[in-house]
């Protein structure tokens, strides 16, 4: 059992003498005493701090940068997320056989006529019987803001949706400052949208 020990000891020892060696040897580090005077040292931690604040993490949690995607319009436009960086954008994944988001749209419509809102409809148009079923619900619900086709579903897999309706508010840097599983009314979508930057 000591032999065991002492083995482990030693291979520790090794391995952090190793470690420190090659550390030190890192030409683009300096050590304390290699600086020149204070100002070098506070320019190296602020392009630290900086390297370490620049990119927010790409993900579907509220504070992430929400992944970008590009899909086609009903009318044929491409859109992008990233073409309303500068812009509060709402995010909502839908179908027009789901009676939850069919109660939303109303709402959701209203939203984007009071509000200085991007709206993008994602409809999960492989759920969907035919292309027409979307444009005939467009029209009845009056829709003004895009509805995007979401053909083979990628961007409704790259997002994890699940329940439908989904949404995301995305903010103005296009960080997602909210989500919500299932229908919003407009009150909830006002009362994040001021929330937003």
């Amino acid at each position: 059992m000591k032999k065991w020990m002492l083995i482990v000891i030693v291979v520790g020892m090794l391995g952090w003498a190793i470690y420190d060696f090659i550390d030190s040897n890192d030409p683009n580090k300096k050590s304390v005493g290699q600086f020149e005077n204070v100002a070098e040292i506070e320019e190296v931690e602020a392009e630290t701090e900086n390297e370490e604040a620049e990119e927010p993490v790409v993900g579907l949690d509220v504070g992430n940068k929400a992944p970008d995607f590009q899909l086609e319009t009903l009318t044929g436009e491409s859109v992008k997320l990233s073409d309303f960086h500068g812009k509060r954008v709402m995010i909502n994944f839908w179908a027009t056989w789901c009676p939850p988001c069919r109660a939303e749209m109303p709402d959701m419509e209203k939203f984007h006529q009071d509000k200085d809102v991007i709206i993008l409809a994602v409809n999960l148009t492989d759920s969907e019987t035919t292309v027409d079923d979307v444009a005939d619900f467009s029209d009845e619900y009056q829709l003004s803001f895009p509805i995007l086709l979401d053909t083979n579903l990628d961007v409704a897999n790259l997002y994890a949706i699940q329940p439908i309706p989904t949404s995301y508010m995305v903010d103005s840097n296009g960080l997602i400052s909210y989500k919500v599983f299932g229908a919003m009314n407009y009150d909830l979508m006002v009362q994040e949208f001021e929330k937003m930057e």
